[in-house]
């Protein structure tokens, strides 16, 4: 059963390395997220499920300890999925020695470096899901029920955006449609309204560039049942794109 849920958004720029110089620009961001992984914690969960979008290759389950890197965007940041931190030995061609190849999708990457920083119990067992955009509604719902019913306290850290099309300078440029699309998300995470979040218009969601969807309706079946209550801790738009930071608990 679902007993606790974070939602955080994936974009590489909440590791500070990947940011560089804009790095400050996402400390509040970055405070919120660590405060929703605190409070999962707090739920003390019998097993976490890391909840994200993924490209078709990395799409799935991932066991814990799997591999994640950041060195695509140019830095020598690696991550393992519910692990500690370890040393990383880099050999002359830029491979880590020692660490299997990186096989998380970027948006379960930034929840391992998440959990890493929060300083996540390594003696709760932690696993990834990477979903696709094309995922129906329906079967997210379905995939959702399927993770709550793993163990008696489940939690879920959903990684996910909101729009990409906030502003003129946003990925999406500006649609008028993206801030009401934005609001009603803002507004059924609040609340922990699973009904709202499993209504989510899945065409509109994909012209407006909203990465979140699939995993927002994982957490829309997960959650159907578990009455929840929702705090919302984040929810701005930098960069022109939605990002929102939420707790559920019990």
């Amino acid at each position: 059963m679902l007993i606790a849920a974070a939602v955080c958004p994936c974009p590489p720029l909440l590791v500070p390395e990947v940011a560089a110089g804009a790095a400050p620009e996402l400390d509040g961001l970055r405070s919120a997220c660590a405060e929703a992984v605190r409070a999962l914690a707090a739920a003390r969960p019998e097993r976490l499920i890391v909840v994200g979008p993924a490209e078709p290759a990395r799409r799935g389950p991932h066991a814990q300890g799997a591999a994640g890197s950041f060195r695509g965007f140019g830095v020598e940041v690696d991550v393992r999925l519910g692990a500690p931190a370890a040393e990383v030995v880099s050999g002359g061609d830029g491979a880590a020695e020692g660490r299997p190849a990186p096989s998380l999708p970027s948006s379960l990457a930034v929840g391992a470096w998440l959990l890493e920083h929060a300083g996540w119990d390594p003696a709760v067992p932690v696993e990834g899901l990477g979903v696709g955009e094309p995922l129906e509604g329906e079967r997210c719902i379905e995939v959702g029920r399927e993770l709550a019913g793993r163990a008696e306290r489940v939690a879920l850290l959903v990684m996910g955006d909101g729009s990409a099309c906030r502003t003129l300078k946003a990925p999406g440029y500006l649609d008028e449609r993206a801030a009401a699309f934005d609001a009603g998300v803002a507004r059924a995470l609040a609340a922990a309204d699973t009904g709202a979040l499993a209504a989510l218009d899945e065409e509109l969601a994909y012209e407006l560039k909203a990465a979140g969807r699939a995993p927002l309706q994982v957490l829309a079946g997960a959650g159907a049942g578990a009455r929840l209550k929702g705090e919302l801790r984040y929810d701005e738009a930098p960069y022109g794109v939605g990002y929102f930071v939420a707790s559920w608990s019990s």
